[in-house]
């Protein structure tokens, strides 16, 4: 699957230091379908996602989808926001006891029907969830290199780390100053033009309502990296043609300069995420509407994305929310996937991968994998 964003045209961006923030305007609202925050405060929260598999993140806020069965109009239900922030650690496992002093919030499933026409998801978590639940069951062959660990546990406890959106250098003040463009109903937000996060809603009512969510987003270790570093982006500058002599010369050079943007940034800038194919896990059906999260193909030392969004019938955007993989976590995805796709056989895994079973043993210990293979296993790895 690709993402379809059919009916969202990109629009001018604005530069904030090492931020830059691109808007997307839809040319038709969508009105069937609408979306509101629910706020739920500092405390972490517990999701029991399946049978003694929990998810324990902190979750500051909830996404609530109104929609109507037939297309008509449906108004937003209301809208409390939270800018509070923190650094964040993602895992899934029910074994941990919370830090002193902390209340757990518990939540059941990550997708809930609230009411007959009202859905209740965790924003992004759905996403996160999808990518620590990748091949959590471990090995499906016993081979004699697994441990009793991994045979009984596969990979529990998953654990990922993230960065809230405050810490972000930049951003609160890029949210907080740029504008909203009129129509707007997404954006994509980009750290050292590294693209780190894509954002759609339905109506542009949500989006101004939602804008400011964006702060309590969770945002990979590379993100947090580029903001710390980076220098300011630079300015894509609009030089108009010599020849322009009355308004409408001025009207038609500035649409065409607005339409070059708008290929250039899509077909380079965005190509990572609009570009790359996914494979797709619907979560929930919401009439004509569909919630479904999404994985990449995990592909080595280039961009990728995971996410969740709800699409029409048609297969177009409706929501979209995305989270950039760190260079640490593309590689534990690639590992796992080709594990699987070769029964969690070592040699034929290492064969594939072109290294050897030592090579491979020492790069499932270094992505955190280590507890997987048998101590003497693995201590023959090491000896060489």
């Amino acid at each position: 699957m690709r993402l379809d964003l059919t009916g969202l045209t990109t629009r001018a961006a604005q530069v904030w230091g090492g931020v830059r923030l691109v808007p997307l305007t839809r040319d038709e609202p969508i009105t069937g379908l609408r979306l509101h925050a629910r706020a739920y405060g500092d405390d972490p929260g517990l999701v029991e996602v399946g049978r003694r598999t929990h998810y324990v993140s902190y979750i500051p806020h909830g996404f609530v989808a109104t929609w109507t069965d037939d297309d008509t109009p449906v108004a937003a239900y209301g809208t409390q926001l939270n800018a509070h922030g923190t650094s964040v650690k993602r895992g899934a496992t029910g074994d941990e006891p919370p830090a002193h002093g902390m209340r757990l919030r518990f939540h059941r499933r990550m997708a809930r029907r609230v009411d007959r026409n009202r859905l209740r998801f965790l924003p992004l978590h759905l996403a996160v969830e999808g990518y620590l639940a990748l091949h959590f069951g471990g090995p499906e062959v016993v081979w004699e290199e697994w441990s009793q660990r991994a045979i009984r546990r596969g990979l529990s406890p998953r654990v990922e780390e993230a960065y809230a959106g405050v810490e972000v250098a930049g951003l609160v003040d890029a949210l907080k100053h740029f504008e909203i463009h009129p129509g707007q109903c997404g954006v994509l937000v980009y750290v050292a033009d590294a693209l780190a996060s894509a954002f759609v809603v339905p109506h542009p009512d949500d989006y101004r309502a939602l804008h400011a969510t964006l702060v309590q987003d969770m945002y990979g270790e590379l993100v947090h990296y580029y903001a710390t570093l980076a220098t300011p982006a630079p300015r894509f500058d609009v030089r108009l043609p010599d020849d322009v002599a009355s308004l409408a010369d001025l009207r038609a050079a500035a649409a065409r300069e607005q339409a070059e943007w708008a290929r250039f940034h899509d077909a380079t800038m965005a190509d990572g995420l609009l570009g790359e194919s996914y494979a797709t896990n619907r979560v929930y059906r919401m009439g004509d509407y569909a919630l479904s999260r999404f994985l990449p193909t995990f592909r080595l030392k280039q961009e990728n994305h995971i996410g969740e969004l709800i699409t029409d019938r048609d297969g177009r955007t409706a929501y979209l929310k995305t989270f950039r993989l760190s260079e640490s976590q593309i590689r534990r995805g690639h590992l796992l996937t080709t594990l699987a796709a070769h029964h969690w056989h070592l040699p034929t895994t290492a064969t594939a991968l072109g290294v050897t079973d030592a090579q491979l043993g020492l790069r499932l210990q270094a992505a955190g994998f280590g507890a997987l293979l048998r101590e003497d296993v693995l201590s023959h790895y090491r000896a060489g």
